[in-house]
């Protein structure tokens, strides 16, 4: 009776502790398994899907400031020989009017707020 211990009159044997695992159906089991498995899949798959969006859109958001970077180039160095672009000109007199369209640095500046106050940029 060393390896037995006495314990409020039961013999206790050494070894596991805590709860004997019931007798589980099998295939209940694993059938759990399987949905588990799935539901994981289904969910990396969204999340796949959502990182995939989030990429497209900043490399959409990066294209459109290469632009605008290009645009400004162009105008510095325009400037720089002594032509002032008809786009300043426009924004120097206030008259939005003439500014064609993606030529704004107001417009630009807008929606680039927009993005970074939608968390997004």
């Amino acid at each position: 009776m060393d390896d037995n211990k006495m314990v409020a009159g039961k013999v206790k044997k050494p070894g596991k502790r805590g709860r004997k695992p019931a007798k589980i159906d099998l295939k209940a089991k694993l059938e759990r398994s399987r949905q588990s498995a799935r539901e994981c899949r289904a969910r990396k798959k969204l999340r796949y899907q959502y990182l995939e969006e989030l990429v497209s859109s900043k490399e959409r958001a990066i294209c459109a400031l290469r632009e605008e970077l290009e645009m400004y180039k162009q105008w510095c160095s325009a400037m720089d020989q002594g032509k002032i672009p008809s786009e300043i000109k426009a924004l120097l007199t206030g008259d939005d009017q003439k500014i064609p369209q993606g030529g704004s640095g107001t417009k630009t500046k807008n929606s680039k707020n927009n993005i970074s106050s939608n968390g997004q940029g």
